[in-house]
């Protein structure tokens, strides 16, 4: 995505926590143009981020500048979204009475698009009236004001008031830079591996990292839809903008999902689920000496073909399979046999494919006969591509999403 955020950056503690926002913006394929009040400089210095944005940090109004644009202006014509992080008391209160006596809030009063707002500070002051009297006319002129954190702050408080996780902010700014196109969808995404008890520390489990699965939760929040993530125990983290709901066992997950179901528009199985579990877990710890010579299973439940059986006609269902002989054979199969939609089949014997990686070599099976055979490509890509596949079919059933952009997104900012 080749797009560019002007980043303001003001005097609030949490301004240690942007230099992890601006390696993560850098990281998603962003032009990060940093603009610091004189403040904002005593908690992070304009070298740093200037290496980790590749740009000049832009500080002083009245700095020498090599060619003859206005700087200000300039900042703002180039800028397809603005964030303001930590966006400090102060700051909120000179947007919003319009002040500009500064090189930020310049920059802010020049802008067109849309302007991203996370505030941050004692919660005493969040909550002062006037505070939020400013943020909501902030909101009223057409700014996104994200809701602070709870929990310890620095000054020794314990409130509201925390400025979001870099993780968070930069989900939130992907997400408004994203084209809204699967905006409407309440999509289910399941993942990870699920824990099978043996004993009260020992269980069954595979190789799942739940990396696929979150890659199609993060892609799906960010164009526009509704997320819900039912996943076993992973190795990454979910998502910011999702529902997350962690589940254990493949009894729980079953459960889970029935739940959910019903509520969803379509579902997106990249979970790697028990298909067996011990029939007789132990309460306790087994000794070596008290081990069994052999352990009994019992089938759990097949949570895709069961869904398959209940889906309704609009409801898309999206399956994964991973193989390691016969892969087209056997995913022609089971495409049929489970009632799916589609199927994302992979060899997980093939050089970099299946568990634990950050890339994917995948193949596409759709209920129409359409089969597509992907090169090696990065988890996220393979995600978008689900997504487009399952937008195509969407469309195919006459249900077109409305993804075009409000009016109120392109409004003048303050």
């Amino acid at each position: 995505m080749s797009a560019t955020v002007v980043l303001g950056v003001t005097g609030g503690i949490a301004a240690y926590k942007i230099p992890a926002l601006v390696r993560l913006l850098v990281a998603d394929g962003l032009d990060v143009s940093v603009v610091m009040t004189r403040a904002g400089t005593q908690f992070v210095t304009p070298l740093t981020l200037a290496t980790l944005s590749c740009n000049p940090v832009h500080v002083d109004m009245w700095s020498e500048r090599p060619g003859p644009q206005v700087e200000h202006i300039s900042l703002a014509d180039r800028a397809d979204l603005a964030v303001i992080a930590p966006a400090t008391a102060n700051i909120i209160g000179k947007l919003a009475a319009g002040l500009a006596d500064d090189l930020l809030t310049t920059v802010c009063l020049a802008l067109k698009c849309p302007v991203v707002i996370c505030p941050s500070m004692n919660v005493n002051m969040y909550r002062n009236r006037v505070v939020q009297r400013n943020i909501k006319t902030l909101k009223e002129m057409g700014c996104h004001v994200m809701e602070p954190e709870s929990g310890w702050l620095a000054c020794g408080w314990t409130g509201e008031g925390r400025m979001p996780e870099p993780e968070v902010i930069a989900a939130e700014i992907m997400r408004h830079l994203s084209a809204p196109d699967l905006e409407g969808e309440r999509i289910l995404v399941t993942a990870g591996p699920t824990e099978e008890p043996l004993d009260a520390v020992r269980f069954l489990t595979n190789r799942s990292s739940g990396k696929m699965g979150v890659a199609v939760a993060a892609r799906a929040a960010r164009r526009g839809a509704q997320v819900t993530l039912i996943a076993g125990p992973m190795s990454v983290e979910p998502p910011a903008g999702v529902r997350n709901i962690p589940v254990r066992t493949a009894l729980e997950m079953y459960q889970r999902v029935m739940e959910v179901f019903d509520d969803s528009d379509v579902v997106i199985k990249t979970a790697a689920v028990s298909d067996f579990r011990p029939a007789n877990p132990a309460t306790g710890k087994i000794k070596k000496e008290e081990a069994p010579g052999k352990i009994s299973l019992v089938r759990n439940p097949d949570i895709l073909h069961i869904l398959g059986t209940k889906k309704r006609a609009q409801q898309i269902l999206v399956g994964f399979a991973a193989e390691t002989e016969n892969p087209l054979e056997n995913g022609r199969k089971k495409l049929i046999a489970k009632n799916l939609d589609m199927l994302v089949l992979n060899d997980v014997t093939q050089p970099g494919a299946g568990f634990r990686q950050d890339t994917n070599v995948v193949h596409f099976l759709l209920r129409s006969g359409e089969e597509e055979s992907l090169d090696l490509m990065t988890k996220d890509r393979v995600a978008d591509l689900i997504l487009d596949r399952v937008k195509e079919i969407r469309l195919r059933r006459g249900r077109k999403q409305d993804s075009a952009p409000s009016e109120a997104d392109h409004q003048v900012r303050p």
